[in-house]
């Protein structure tokens, strides 16, 4: 059988976050959001499940990436460089960091935007 979106089954995968590290996290929702995990994966095809991540803003991070890991964005206006670190996002919002690793986990292409439309996460 030729893999399609037709026929692709979609299963929920619920996760909770609690006391997890955050990379070792992002990494396996990023594979089952691909779709690598089933046999029939084709890399130009959107084969994922959805996933349900509850307990987000309960993460665990090692080491001193709490206060040394920044995050930047930038406006591309002239002296538009925004800095942050992890801490400051958190208390933003909790979910945010978990969500920018997942999706920075996921291939830069025209599929991304569909994969992370099957991501739900909770605080």
């Amino acid at each position: 059988m030729i893999p399609s979106r037709k026929n692709t089954i979609r299963k929920i995968h619920v996760i909770d976050a609690e006391g997890q590290v955050l990379g070792r996290l992002a990494s396996r929702v990023a594979v089952l959001l691909r779709g690598k995990h089933k046999p029939t994966f084709e890399m130009h095809l959107d084969e994922g499940d959805f996933v349900k991540i509850i307990n987000a803003g309960k993460i665990k991070v090692t080491g001193k990436k709490m206060n040394d890991k920044l995050y930047h964005h930038h406006s591309w206006h002239p002296g538009g460089l925004k800095t942050e670190n992890m801490a400051a996002v958190v208390r933003r919002n909790p979910t945010q960091v978990l969500q920018m690793a997942i999706s920075r986990m996921l291939p830069r292409t025209k599929l991304r935007n569909s994969m992370l439309k099957r991501l739900t996460l909770e605080v």
